[in-house]
């Protein structure tokens, strides 16, 4: 199941506004020479007409900043990939305004379960710098993610995955830290695990088996992957509002 294009077409709006050509006024080197025997006073106070100036480009800003918010709410859609998701799914959304850190947490007999991730961009700068258009598909990068099972005594194991684009499997997995307390599971210091692609092969298989008891699947990749977009678009929204309300000051 992939992302639709609707989810992500408002952001592709973002590029116009994101390298605005600017003109430099060109100054006179003897305009920067210090007057011997100091400034006058107020030499470096602003005049009436920077003054006037300054609050014209910020009102000017302020504009910009309005229609850019008026298009983004209005083209905005959630993905339907979220929706369906969030309605039949026992893991719960951990997540807070202005925090770029994401969880799905649930229960399983006396273990809980935690899939961490973060909001990413939905542009891929490589691509945009080759100026190929491609497939949507192939351009979206992989979310990196981690899937914590831990015990009551505060024991158990990291899964550090990323997704990928495909429908036979998902994701995959790069290593596996295992901890006997919350301290080391904290701890950078601490053994991440080899590498998983380095395990034996039935091994491999053995534990991709105990992450899809844990609930790992292909709705939770096309869930993390919308969601990481989705988010970032509504962080930007909020970014754009909280920069008009200062400019507005």
């Amino acid at each position: 199941m992939a992302i639709s294009a609707a989810a992500i077409a408002p952001l592709r709006h973002r590029c116009a506004l994101a390298a605005p050509h600017i003109a430099r006024r060109g100054v006179s080197a003897l305009a920067v020479v210090p007057r011997l025997g100091g400034a006058r006073p107020g030499a470096f106070a602003p005049s009436g007409l920077q003054l006037s100036r300054r609050f014209s480009a910020a009102s000017n800003a302020v504009k910009v900043l309005a229609s850019e918010i008026k298009h983004e709410e209005e083209q905005y859609e959630q993905a339907k990939e979220i929706k369906s998701f969030l309605k039949n799914s026992p893991f719960k959304l951990v997540e807070l305004p202005g925090d770029v850190n994401m969880a799905l947490e649930r229960e399983l007999g006396d273990q809980t379960v935690r899939i961490e991730w973060q909001l990413t961009s939905p542009f891929d700068p490589e691509a945009d710098a080759e100026g190929g258009e491609g497939d949507e598909e192939m351009q979206r990068e992989a979310t990196e993610l981690s899937i914590t099972v831990e015990n009551k005594k505060g024991a158990g194991m990291t899964f550090y995955c990323s997704t990928q684009t495909g429908e036979d499997h998902r994701f995959v997995i790069g290593s596996i830290k295992t901890f006997a307390t919350a301290d080391e599971k904290d701890r950078i210091s601490s053994y991440s695990g080899p590498e998983f692609e380095d395990l034996d092969d039935k091994l491999q298989e053995a534990l991709d088996e105990y992450l899809a008891e844990l609930g790992m699947c292909t709705e939770i990749c096309d869930f993390v992957d919308a969601m990481a977009v989705d988010k970032e678009q509504r962080e930007y929204v909020q970014w754009l509002k909280s920069a008009k309300s200062v400019l507005e000051e």
